[in-house]
């Protein structure tokens, strides 16, 4: 029984020098004392009962020579360890103002007003602010920013469908016309005729120039700057141009473009320059939260798709992401060229992989 007790001692030992728990270290007094901020963080295994947990488990606590901690689910499962049936480690985190903000979402897509703030804050049991600050970080928009891009995306389906126009208007939402009218800049960046006939009588302006990157093509609207296309020549980057607006009015040879082109390309060459431009963001509410949350991302920096989905609270929504990052007109201006695999691999870049792992080079050195 001695030599037993002394073999067990020399196994806990062993455990502790190969990475178990210390008083010490900081994230044993997190699991000691169950705290649930540090979920997500990092998990715990515990040696004598071959399961891993969640730092705010419930379950009787385990010595700390017998836990060893993970950085991610995976990481305890290579190491052989279990999922604790009570803590249930491998299921995503749900946040519960996840809750909140997607039933205030749904409160703004059903109304044809979009809802005060204050309505919708008390709804949810908040103060304005909180709930205006809570409700951006989640979804990429403000309230009024995901009614108005709901309504584009409603009134766009719909203008493509209907037999006339006031039928459309009809159809997504609006009680008349004229409230309509009122909005429809806002709502779609042109009048709804002019859309509904593939951009009709909207005038695009646009120059094609050279960078280091090869061929670029930056396109305006009365809005701000619509399409920032790169390529390897110039003929397909004006047909994919043709294709976005295929009856606008593409004006090239403007005067005093140059100094747009110029300013694009720069931004190119030296990412921390910045692009103090007006856009003209087009896309459905989802794509619109996507590109929002790749603009926070830092220069010198990078998210996986899957860091993108949880930004914008929806964590199982990473092959969406990755389409809405396909479909971005906008090189570079809206950088999805900084999102990258989970493991770090460079892929899926709607201008060619080689030209993202220039720019993330580029902006690293920046």
């Amino acid at each position: 029984m001695k030599g037993a007790s002394s073999k067990a001692t020399n196994d806990a030992r062993s455990r502790a020098e190969r990475g178990g728990a210390t008083l010490a270290d900081p994230r044993w007094r997190l699991v000691a004392g169950r705290d649930r901020s540090a979920d997500g963080q990092f998990y715990y295994s515990v040696a004598t009962t071959g399961v891993y947990c969640r730092p705010s488990c419930a379950a009787r606590l385990a010595r700390p020579e017998n836990v060893q901690f993970h950085r991610t689910v995976a990481d305890a499962r290579r190491a052989g360890f279990r999922a604790c049936k009570r803590c249930k480690p491998e299921q995503a985190l749900v946040d519960p103002n996840v809750v909140l903000i997607a039933a205030a979402c749904r409160r703004i897509e059903r109304s044809e007003e979009a809802p005060r703030l204050a309505e919708l804050a008390t709804s949810a049991g908040m103060s304005p602010f909180h709930f205006h600050r809570v409700f951006k970080a989640m979804t990429g928009l403000t309230p009024r920013g995901y009614a108005i891009a709901h309504r584009a995306q409603t009134v766009r389906k719909k203008l493509t469908r209907s037999q006339s126009v006031t039928e459309a208007i009809y159809d997504a939402g609006f009680s008349s016309n004229s409230r309509f009218y009122e909005k429809a800049n806002e709502v779609l960046g042109m009048t709804a005729t002019a859309f509904r006939a593939g951009g009709a009588d909207t005038d695009i302006h646009f120059a094609i120039g050279e960078c280091s990157l090869g061929a670029i093509l930056v396109a305006q609207s009365q809005r701000g700057v619509c399409s920032i296309l790169l390529g390897d020549d110039p003929g397909p980057l004006l047909r994919e141009l043709q294709d976005q607006f295929p009856r606008a009015n593409l004006l090239g040879g403007r005067r005093g473009y140059e100094d747009l082109i110029a300013r694009v390309v720069a931004l190119v060459e030296r990412p921390g320059v910045g692009l103090e431009l007006p856009l003209d963001i087009r896309g459905t509410v989802f794509q619109q939260r996507v590109w929002k949350a790749l603009q926070r991302i830092p220069v010198g920096t990078t998210a996986s798709y899957a860091d993108i989905a949880r930004r914008i609270g929806a964590p199982r929504a990473v092959r969406a992401v990755a389409q809405a990052c396909a479909a971005n007109r906008l090189a570079v201006a809206i950088p999805c060229h900084r999102v990258v695999k989970s493991d770090g691999a460079v892929s899926g870049y709607r201008w060619g992989v080689k030209r993202k792992a220039t720019l993330l080079a580029r902006e690293t050195r920046a």
